[in-house]
């Protein structure tokens, strides 16, 4: 199974690709994984010196595109240096052309190879081996493509990842019909009505929709609790913002619905915060035990 029939997000932020001369600590380095060379670029906060230990936030590209390219278009570094976590942008493998995440599991239909999970399990061990890591508080976000992975990877890799956040991004059905996380997960996820490769209502036998998918979460962390909402605009977009409380370890799902909105990393502001430090503020208030 693959995506890329409606997920060429990259063409529009492969041009973002330039040198940013404000941060030096960024690290281009490699792991061999099943064979392969496989990239990612690491930032390690200024305040970092190894002497207590700090969480870690993996940032996954969208098809077709680059941790380069990502790094600047779902910038985080600033905020890696105002809390002093490590922050890691992995590459993904090509599958027809186009740099990809196999968010899948092998079936018969998955047109990758990509072993991905194993991969992302491999690069926490080493980035644990290399750094004064707290295994606790690992997290995952990411944009289309690499949104639909950090929601597989609180699925499949759960005895790592603590809580997610989703930007553009889907799960599949057959992920939703296998997820079977280790413990509560609290999640945070952004999407457009107008998203044309992740379209909010789902692609049937594909695609959940956003409802479904939210559904999915609310009620495995045993959120009983109908949401908090209310309405806000920025940059000329009306937010409806959906907040789910009291779940299982006091986890929450929290869904802002961009009306309108398209397939992007979105600009919008939320007590002042931007999307990359609403993820941030949301999934760092959670460990492998739930709310810290």
């Amino acid at each position: 199974m693959t995506d890329k029939a409606y997920d060429d997000e990259a063409k529009k932020d492969k041009n973002s690709d330039k040198a940013n001369t404000e941060f030096t600590n960024i690290n281009a380095d490699t792991i061999i994984h099943d064979g392969l060379i496989r990239e990612y670029l690491l930032y390690v906060p200024q305040a970092y010196n190894g002497s207590f230990e700090v969480p870690l936030m993996l940032n996954f590209h969208g098809n077709g595109s680059s941790a380069s390219s990502h790094m600047d278009y779902a910038d985080m570094r600033h905020i890696a240096d105002s809390n002093n976590f490590i922050l890691v942008y992995p590459q993904g493998t090509i599958l027809n052309g186009s740099s990809h995440w196999n968010n899948a599991l092998a079936t018969s239909t998955n047109k990758s190879s990509a072993k991905d999970f194993e991969f992302t399990n491999s690069l926490i061990n080493k980035l644990i081996a290399n750094y004064n890591i707290d295994t606790s508080r690992i997290y995952a976000c990411g944009f289309s493509n690499g949104a639909d992975f950090a929601f597989a990877l609180a699925c499949y890799n759960s005895d790592k990842i603590a809580a997610i956040g989703a930007v553009s991004g889907l799960m599949y059905q057959e992920t939703i019909d296998n997820c079977t996380p280790l413990h509560p997960t609290a999640v945070i996820e952004f999407h457009g009505t107008s998203d044309f490769y992740r379209p909010y209502d789902g692609i049937i036998d594909f695609y959940a929709s956003v409802e479904d998918m939210l559904n999915y979460w609310v009620n495995f962390n045993n959120i009983n609790l109908e949401p908090t909402n209310e309405s806000f605009s920025h940059n000329g977009l009306t937010i409806d913002y959906f907040r789910y409380d009291e779940g299982d370890s006091s986890t929450s799902v929290v869904h802002y619905k961009i009306i309108e909105g398209n397939h992007v990393w979105f600009d919008l502001s939320y007590q002042e915060a931007n999307t990359s430090q609403l993820i941030w503020n949301f999934v760092s208030k959670y460990d492998l035990n739930g709310l810290r």
